[in-house]
């Protein structure tokens, strides 16, 4: 121990600000404990509220708003073409990152969260250092890892902030709009950027190894999002890897392989192809925790790491990487240390991605049912025969869901279309409760609305939908 150096004592101790972090430290100080969260930013929120989930949404927003004033000409309403003034784009970003940072500033306080800004390392399985604090040391009863993921960077090119080759962060700080746009990877990151950036001006190509977008979703939710994308992307490229990229002053020079090899030019790049846990300089090898070969945190279902003293939620111990998982899981961490009855045991954790249209899905979806032998029954509800879906002239969607032949209980639920990200709130609260798809089909849905999509899809497996002819019985 150093000379000078301070030694402060929690309860908790939480690492990281992120949705997982917070919402760990703040049901922790509501369960009484004394709580002390550490983390890099000022203030909580970490990279979903910074360079995550709330800028890319906000992004998104004002890109749907712009396709929607193209559509309305089709409805009798012309607008002129909009002015992109993207200091104001990124003031209106900054105004809501700062509102909902200081509403969690505020919220640490009214509950008696200390903060401290740093990067904690561990020393042992009772001891944290933060460095570039006056508080040097916490020794803590128990530890909550938080500590998130970081975007993985192309092969021989690092991410150089300000760089023509970027990562989400760098896409999201919107220095501008470039004529041409690379997108490398079709996951859900690379389409909602992507997106923003073509409705904002650019004309963007996009390659995937793969030989689809957003892969092991369900092909019936992702075909109208492909459709739209054929549209406002100058192109999309499939089983093509990227195999160099060579940046200068005004570009990014970067060789394709696929069917042939090619060298392309454009403005910007944007790297796209998953992301890393932070499980890296933070000390674990100090403590009893485990990681498995890609650096991810194990746990079991309490949160719980093979250090008795220290949980981990989030991004850090892998599976799904949304922040509303690891919301859920830093609840769960903070009641099973205050010896509350805890445990994570969710059937559905939705997922949704916010392209236009939107796709969401919770449950057990086809590809993973025949995948893995489950059976399994399933009925669609078209929107083009949704008054609702009409009106808003998206009539592409589609509404299905999954359940289990013998007891008709669903078992998974899955949107494309607008509003897709309210709609499947209904079916992970089917999928919770066990419910029946009579459950869902006897309850009344309001008309015209999108839920009612919902309602129809479950009549069809009862062959009471009104708006979809029956399905004839066989003798």
């Amino acid at each position: 121990m150093v000379m000078g150096e301070l030694t402060q004592e929690t309860d908790v101790l939480v690492i990281g600000g992120g949705p997982g972090g917070y919402a760990a430290a703040f049901r922790a100080a509501d369960l009484g404990l004394d709580v002390t969260m550490v983390d890099l930013e000022e203030r909580p929120g970490g990279v979903c509220l910074y360079k995550g989930c709330i800028p890319s949404k906000t992004f998104l927003f004002l890109s749907e708003l712009i396709l929607d004033a193209k559509r309305a000409a089709a409805m009798g309403v012309r607008f002129e073409t909009p002015t992109i003034d993207l200091e104001g784009l990124r003031a209106y970003r900054n105004r809501v990152i700062d509102q909902l940072s200081e509403g969690l500033v505020t919220l640490s306080k009214g509950r008696g969260v200390q903060r401290i800004q740093g990067r904690a390392v561990f020393e042992n399985s009772q001891m944290a250092r933060v460095v570039g604090v006056e508080t040097t040391r916490i020794r803590f009863r128990h530890a909550i890892v938080a500590t998130g993921s970081y975007p993985i960077p192309f092969p021989g090119s690092p991410y150089i902030p300000g760089g023509r080759i970027m990562d989400s962060s760098g896409a999201l700080a919107l220095a501008d709009v470039p004529e041409t746009l690379l997108v490398v990877g079709g996951g859900y990151v690379g389409l909602e950027l992507g997106s923003v950036y073509a409705a904002l001006g650019s004309r963007v190509v996009l390659v995937e190894m793969g030989t689809q977008i957003l892969p092991g979703v369900d092909r019936d939710l992702v075909r109208p999002l492909h459709r739209t994308l054929d549209r406002i992307f100058t192109d999309l490229h499939f089983d093509t890897r990227v195999a160099a990229m060579e940046e200068d002053a005004d570009g990014v020079n970067v060789t394709l392989t696929g069917a042939k090899e090619t060298t392309e030019r454009f403005e910007r790049v944007l790297v796209a192809i998953g992301r890393r846990p932070n499980s890296d300089d933070i000390g674990l090898e100090h403590t009893q925790v485990k990681v498995d070969p890609n650096g991810f945190i194990q746990v079991d279902a309490q949160q719980r790491t093979a250090d008795e003293r220290i949980f981990a939620v989030g991004d850090v111990i892998g599976g799904f990487m949304l922040a509303h998982k690891a919301t859920h899981e830093g609840k769960i961490a903070a009641e099973v240390i205050a010896g509350e009855p805890a445990a994570f045991d969710a059937r559905a954790i939705p997922a949704v991605v916010y392209t236009d249209p939107q796709i969401a899905w919770a449950g057990i979806s086809e590809t993973e049912a025949r995948r893995k032998g489950i059976p399994f029954q399933v009925q669609r509800f078209p929107w083009k025969a949704s008054g609702r879906a009409l009106t808003m002239d998206a009539p592409e969607g589609l509404t299905k869901i999954i359940a289990d032949p013998d007891t008709q209980r669903i078992i998974g639920v899955g949107v494309c279309g607008r509003t897709a990200e309210g709609l499947i709130a209904e079916g992970v609260l089917a999928i919770e409760m066990g419910s029946l798809v009579q459950d869902m089909a006897l309850s009344i849905h309001p008309h015209p609305t999108l839920s009612e999509t919902e309602g129809e899809a479950a009549e069809i497996f009862l062959g009471t939908a009104t708006h979809i002819l029956p399905i004839k019985k066989r003798d």
